[in-house]
Order: structure tokens, then C-alpha cells, then sequence
């Protein structure tokens, strides 16, 4: 059994923190939210009063928040939660964030002699409920080899793709083809009704064809045609357009630091900030909307 405090207890962060409560693993958890706080505390996990709190005398530190400010702000505060870790703890940062504050994380973490991982996840709700997201890891192999037990019990692969930085990386190059693909596929449906081709004969080809990919078979943004879709319950979030905007933006300012023009994925982040725009709640497969209004007002 390890002490572990887990700082960030919404959506992702609070089933993560159950699974390992589940292990026998004693979490203490903290958020800033109090109805996260409440829910998590129902599920097994120590709610303690602070990121502080969180991380006395743990032998792990896990962080699953929104923004790099808000990890910056816990994990690079003076005086703040890695100065209160026990000797020889490891770090895992699985939000998904800007590459840049990642490393300064690695950095804060070697200058106190502390082992850390960039490791932001993919999976969505159900991996993190299941036990089952895809872990992508930047960091030494030393800090894996203490993380990997946890690790294990919150994913199904853990992927190493490099050093400090290179989790972010990955995830921000990921999302970059998951939203171009979904507005592909958004712009293909509304081609094809326009066309007068049904939505169910696309997709049949599709799925079947050289146009089948990740997005299509779990985030068809046409309803009718893939069981459990966010499309067949009005479009309500399995992975909202706010989120998916700020993973294109993640993208997009990792790209113009190494000066890479993205033409596509830049195409494709403008279309999803439409729509977080007009509602950052809906689910991202609903950019089809945003898809259809350009379209109607031509």
C-alpha cells in the first residue's frame, strides 16, 4: 500500500482516485471545488483540506487539472505541496498542458530531488472509471519504475515517448488528429446530405473504407448510427468542446514554438472554437452545428 495525494478531483481525476482507493491505496484527495470534494470522499478517498494536506508524507503525488496556471500554481508555489512529499516520492502530472510549463515541473521536481512524470492520459471518463485510459509518458525511467503500480491500476498502456515535456507533446499531436478527424467527418455528413447521400449510407462506407478512423466509430457527430454516441442523447459532453478547444490550443502554440504551420489542424481548431464559443458544454462531436450554420449561411 502506498500514501497518495491526487490534487484535482473533477470528471478525470476523481474515478482515477477511486480505482486506487479501490486497490487498497490510501488516497488522500483534494480539490478546490467542494461538490468534487464530496463526491470523491463517497468514493473511498480521504478528503483533506488542501494540496498541502494532500501531499504530507505521500509517497506519490498525482495531479489531474484543467489548466498549466492551475498546475503551476500547485506544484510550483513556494513552499507548496513537493516540499511536503516523503523521501523518494514520484510525481505524476496527467492534466493536459502547455509543454513549456511541463518541463519547469520536471525541473522544480530534480532541483528537490524528486522522481516526476508528464503522463496526461487518453480514454475519457470511461477509461478513467474503468481503469483503462492510455497513459502517455515523458520522464526517467526511475520515476516510472515508482509510478508504474499506480499507473496500472488507473490504465490499460502506458506508453513511454521520451524525456521531460514529451507526455504533452504526444497528447497535444494526438488531439490534433482526433479534431481534425472530427471535423473532417463533421464536414463529410454535411457534404453528403447536401449531396442528397443518407447519413447511414456514408456511413456505411465510411466505416468500411479508407475513411474509417478513431473518431468515427466513437464520436460520430450523425445520431442513429453508433450505439452510446453523445449524437443519439443530444449531444450531451462525453468529451466537451471546451475541452477539445483547449487541447487545439495546446497544439497550436506547441506548433508555432518549433515553427510548424499547422494548415489542417489550425482549420480544425477555428471550427472547434466555434463552437465552444457558442456552447463550450456540448459534446465536440457536436461541431457538426458549427459545420451546418457556415454552411447555411453561404
Amino acid at each position: 500500500m502506498s500514501i497518495v495525494g491526487f490534487v484535482g478531483l473533477g470528471n478525470m481525476g476523481r474515478p482515477m482516485a477511486a480505482n486506487l482507493a479501490a486497490a487498497g491505496h490510501e488516497v488522500r484527495g483534494f480539490d478546490v471545488v467542494p461538490e468534487a470534494r464530496e463526491r470523491a470522499a463517497a468514493q473511498g478517498v480521504t478528503v483533506v483540506g488542501s494540496a498541502e494536506a494532500a501531499a504530507d508524507g505521500a509517497d506519490a503525488l498525482i495531479t489531474m487539472l484543467p489548466k498549466g496556471a492551475h498546475v503551476r500554481g500547485v506544484l510550483l508555489a513556494d513552499g507548496g505541496p513537493l516540499t511536503r512529499l516523503a523521501a523518494g516520492a514520484v510525481v505524476v502530472d496527467a492534466s493536459s498542458i502547455d509543454v513549456a510549463t511541463s518541463r519547469d515541473v520536471h525541473e522544480a521536481c530534480k532541483a528537490l530531488g524528486i522522481e516526476v512524470l508528464d503522463a496526461p492520459v487518453s480514454g475519457g471518463v470511461a477509461g478513467a472509471t474503468h481503469g483503462t485510459l492510455t497513459f502517455m509518458i515523458g520522464g526517467a525511467e526511475s520515476a516510472l519504475a515508482l509510478a508504474r503500480p499506480l499507473l496500472e491500476v488507473m490504465g490499460g498502456r502506458l506508453i513511454e515517448v521520451g524525456g521531460a515535456g514529451a507526455g504533452q507533446a504526444a497528447k497535444a499531436c494526438n488531439q490534433m488528429v482526433f479534431g481534425a478527424s472530427l471535423v473532417a467527418l463533421a464536414e463529410a455528413f454535411v457534404l453528403a446530405d447536401r449531396l442528397g447521400l443518407s447519413a447511414r449510407n456514408l456511413f456505411d462506407v465510411l466505416s468500411t473504407s479508407s475513411g474509417n478512423c478513431w473518431a468515427l466509430t466513437n464520436f460520430c457527430p450523425r445520431p442513429g448510427l453508433v450505439e452510446g454516441s453523445a449524437a443519439d442523447n443530444g449531444y450531451v459532453a462525453k468529451f466537451a468542446a471546451a475541452l477539445l478547444a483547449k487541447d487545439l490550443g495546446l497544439a497550436a502554440s506547441a506548433a508555432e514554438s518549433v515553427g510548424v504551420d499547422l494548415a489542417v489542424g489550425g482549420a480544425a481548431r477555428r471550427r472547434v472554437d466555434e463552437l465552444a464559443a457558442s456552447d463550450g458544454t456540448l459534446d465536440a462531436s457536436a461541431v457538426i452545428k458549427a459545420v451546418e450554420a457556415i454552411d447555411t449561411a453561404a
